[in-house]
């Protein structure tokens, strides 16, 4: 992997967001999830950048943007309100957007409350925040465990993740399927462990995982008749927990009004372990709707 640029920051919206921006041409907006960074985009963003401006943040309670205190702030409403914030500062009015994880709850988010801001979504191996907590299953409870451990009050998950943060974390990278720590770039992992050592970040994700059984479940349910109506692109790993549990495009069917879908070889963390196949997915998707 190629040397990386050093990060800028934008304060915007009460935070302090760590970006890269690369490329020229529409801009589309990359986020991450659990418990990565920005990074995690590299491969891909270099492939899109050859058609497009690529902004790739961290999100608040990760990596090296900012980690306020408390539960409320971590809401999807609240990170996307931070991501609509960096994209006008930059300039960009309208935008492409995507996202892995708890960037695609973000996306998801982003478009029901700015649809005038967002050009098109794309999802990348969630179901729907309220669905997956709503009608949870045995199955799907024992694969996303971390979920529920995470949620937990503060500082009972936290202090037992600080005990060893690179034997919690990376056994959540390799535990939602098809994953071995071969599949993920050696450079890119470092980037991983550095971020997740930090206490901060680790009470931000735990804070991300409150606020969605605090939070976000209520939020989404009040909009459960809304549809998001830009194209939109959902991607899963065709080996993933996910996969295994759920026809993923038809949790989305009633969610996106313009909706196509296709599965990319790899698990959860198909964005790392296929990076090719998955920027040619996104490219094919994004050209079309440019």
């Amino acid at each position: 992997m190629t040397a990386r640029s050093a990060p800028l920051f934008a304060d915007v919206n009460r935070q302090r967001i760590c970006y890269r921006s690369t490329g020229s041409g529409p801009p589309v907006l990359l986020l991450h999830g659990f418990p990565q960074t920005h990074v995690m985009w590299e491969p891909v963003a270099a492939r899109l950048a050859r058609r497009f401006t690529v902004i790739t943040p961290d999100l608040r309670g990760y990596g090296d943007s900012s980690k306020p205190a408390g539960t409320e702030p971590y809401s999807f409403r609240h990170m996307a309100q931070d991501q609509l914030a960096l994209m006008e500062q930059l300039g960009h009015a309208q935008f492409y957007v995507v996202g892995h994880d708890r960037g695609g709850r973000v996306g998801h988010r982003l478009a029901l409350d700015a649809p005038h801001r967002v050009l098109s979504l794309s999802l990348l191996d969630i179901v729907p925040t309220h669905h997956l907590l709503e009608s949870l299953t045995r199955q799907v409870a024992t694969a996303y465990y971390h979920w529920f451990f995470l949620a937990q009050p503060y500082p009972f998950p936290e202090t037992m993740i600080g005990h060893d943060p690179d034997a919690y974390f990376e056994s959540c990278l390799l535990g939602w399927g098809a994953a071995r720590l071969e599949d993920f770039d050696t450079e890119t992992l470092e980037a991983y462990r550095r971020a997740w050592r930090d206490p901060e970040a680790i009470r931000g994700m735990c804070a991300d995982y409150r606020a969605a059984l605090q939070y976000d479940f209520d939020l989404d349910a009040a909009d459960l008749e809304r549809r998001v109506s830009c194209p939109a692109l959902v991607l899963y790993g065709a080996d993933g927990a996910m996969a295994r549990a759920y026809d993923i495009p038809a949790t989305w069917s009633d969610r996106l009004r313009n909706m196509r879908s296709a599965a990319v070889p790899g698990g959860h963390f198909f964005v790392d372990q296929s990076p090719e196949e998955t920027a040619k997915a996104l490219s094919g998707f994004l050209e079309e709707s440019a």
